[in-house]
């Protein structure tokens, strides 16, 4: 996984001509910015409560390409490794603190909290500037054939890396 180019490099950008839209690495994490459409809304105009969970799935999936985990190759090593395997989320706990509405650029900030055997926790924060909108903890399990198995080497350290950053995003 470590044939990709470096993030914002001309040969990044050669492979990848839309990069820039995964947003940025910070000290410790990543912050990807979001726009709110009107498909995002519900009946009373803010953002749906289920939304939130899509804009954080992006943002962990952006922070992956920028950190190098190419998410095809990552596939490819994890099924020789381990046949059958899936990424799951084991556990979500989200804190719903203000809305958000149509035409808000929100910002979500993701930074690994642990990096385990077989699982990795991030925290994630949904951001309307510098007011808090939502906050959560979200442990991915690495499961084969219905168990827990250890995380590829690649991925875990490219997660430690940006754990061993410090700082908040």
């Amino acid at each position: 996984m470590n044939e990709r180019p470096e993030p914002f490099t001309p040969e990044a950008f050669k492979s990848d001509p839309y990069l820039h839209l995964a947003g940025r690495l910070v000290p410790g994490g990543h912050v990807l910015p979001v726009r709110v459409y009107y498909e995002d809304t519900d009946f009373s105009g803010i953002v749906y409560h289920a939304n939130y969970l899509k804009f954080m799935e992006r943002a962990r999936s952006d922070h992956l390409r920028l950190i190098g985990v190419v998410q095809g190759d990552l596939f490819g090593e994890a099924l020789a490794e381990a046949p059958g395997f899936a990424f799951v989320v084991r556990s979500m706990e989200l804190q719903f603190v203000r809305p958000a509405r149509i035409d808000d650029v929100l910002e979500i900030h993701t930074s690994p909290v642990e990096v385990a055997g077989a699982s990795i926790t991030l925290q994630q924060k949904v951001m309307r500037g510098g007011d808090l909108l939502v906050e959560g903890k979200v442990k991915v399990a690495f499961v084969a054939q219905g168990r827990a198995r250890r995380i590829p080497d690649s991925l875990r350290a490219a997660m430690k890396a940006t754990l061993d950053e410090g700082g908040s995003a």
